[in-house]
């Protein structure tokens, strides 16, 4: 654990596409922000629950978060947070190691886009025309 004016908190990473996300984990009930934002003003649509980790752990109301995401669109964004989370709480208790990867929160998607190839006119895997005769 780190202390920084007198809180400490745990620090974690999570990379999902283009982003990554910064977090820092501390015990206790406040209000957890997302680049200078309350986490519901950052992510409005909760296509998937950001506090998946905590639900699975029982530690909803224990801890608290500050995040740092840079890059990336809202879903890879709330992918690498919900990684950061898991690994952060897997931090301060081992136990917890099982219980986040049987529910598949630590696993590390590691897909990027691919990258677009000279000569295929435009896109990735796209191919040109061939002439017909």
């Amino acid at each position: 654990m780190v202390t920084k004016s007198n809180k400490k908190y745990t620090s974690a990473l999570g990379r999902r596409k283009s982003a990554v996300a910064r977090l820092k984990l501390f015990t206790g009930k406040e209000v957890s922000m997302v680049n200078g934002k309350t986490l519901e003003a950052y992510f409005p649509t909760t296509h998937t629950f950001v506090g998946k980790p905590f639900i699975e752990t029982k530690t909803i109301g224990k801890y608290y978060f500050e995040a740092k995401i840079i890059g990336g669109g809202k879903e890879g964004q709330r992918e690498a947070l919900t990684l950061a989370i898991a690994r952060a709480l897997k931090k301060i208790d081992i136990d917890f190691n099982l219980v986040l990867r049987q529910a598949g929160l630590l696993t590390v998607d590691s897909r990027v886009r691919e990258r677009r190839m000279i000569g295929t006119g435009g896109k990735a895997r796209r191919q040109k025309q061939s002439p017909k005769r």
